[in-house]
């Protein structure tokens, strides 16, 4: 088939299940593997090219509403009748389903459903390990600094945090993107702060900005300099890529309990 995927999170699901030569065209920001970097570019995926898109006749659109703004990409593929799916994953157990029903479309559900095999008997293994880990810190994840954003309980981080030995601070809020403030942050005040910047490069990051924000100081995670930056592409892109953030992220916090965790297998 004929694929175009115009979210980074859709490309892996391709590359998971070892479709990604079906893949014509991705956006801008679809940028792991390698293997894909030659692809046509249809723009940044909240003002996807669809005359272009359009143009390339694809068998199947791969969309996304990971991402607020994200709608008018489906408006748009619906006003021109392009075969499409939809995939808005909240959870590890989503990106599964997610997986199976690309399966199913692409009629190769037999290997959908054993590369959902290897995924889910990995993240069993990591749960085991996650049900001894008694001293729990508390994370504040942030997605975007002005204004402030971090991921509520209806998120795929609660539940990396959960399983990598932690507790995230705004499991409280029932939403899965929260807009918060500084007061509210330094409120909860975390043992651990994650930096993980939505499109900016690691080098990009800067710590000092969340040094400086006013009563911060006085946070466990800044007196103790537990910040954390981290790839962006490995926790806030829900594919099964997810798990290399999580193992890596349960390893810093807990190094002797996951030592022997690997993501061995997880990719063909």
């Amino acid at each position: 088939m004929r694929l175009i995927s115009i979210c980074p999170s859709n490309t892996e699901l391709c590359v998971f299940l070892g479709i990604e030569n079906q893949l014509i065209a991705v956006d801008d920001f679809s940028d792991w593997p390698a293997s894909i970097m030659n692809l046509p570019r249809l723009g940044p995926d909240l003002s996807i090219d669809m005359d272009l898109t359009e143009s390339l006749k694809p068998d199947l659109v791969l969309a996304s509403l990971s991402v607020p703004g994200m709608e008018k990409n489906i408006e748009e593929l619906q006003k021109r009748n392009i075969p499409h799916v939809i995939l808005n994953p909240q959870s590890l157990a989503d990106i599964s389903e997610d997986l199976l029903k690309i399966g199913r479309l692409l009629g190769i559900e037999r290997t959908a459903a054993e590369r959902i095999r290897v995924y889910q008997s990995l993240i069993n293994s990591i749960k085991e390990i996650s049900k001894t880990i008694t001293e729990r810190p508390s994370l504040y994840w942030e997605w975007w600094p002005k204004p402030i954003f971090t991921p509520g309980k209806i998120n795929w981080l609660t539940e990396i945090s959960r399983l990598a030995g932690a507790e995230n601070v705004f499991q409280d809020v029932e939403l899965a993107s929260v807009q918060t403030s500084e007061a509210d942050v330094a409120e909860r005040n975390p043992d651990v702060i994650c930096l993980a910047w939505v499109g900016v490069p690691l080098k990009k990051v800067q710590p000092g900005i969340v040094k400086k924000r006013p009563g911060w100081e006085n946070l466990k995670a800044v007196k103790n300099n537990h910040i954390l930056v981290l790839e962006e592409p490995l926790y806030c892109r829900p594919s099964p890529r997810l798990l290399n953030g999580l193992i890596n992220l349960a390893k810093t916090l807990h190094p002797e309990a996951y030592r022997d965790i690997h993501s061995d297998g997880l990719w063909l």
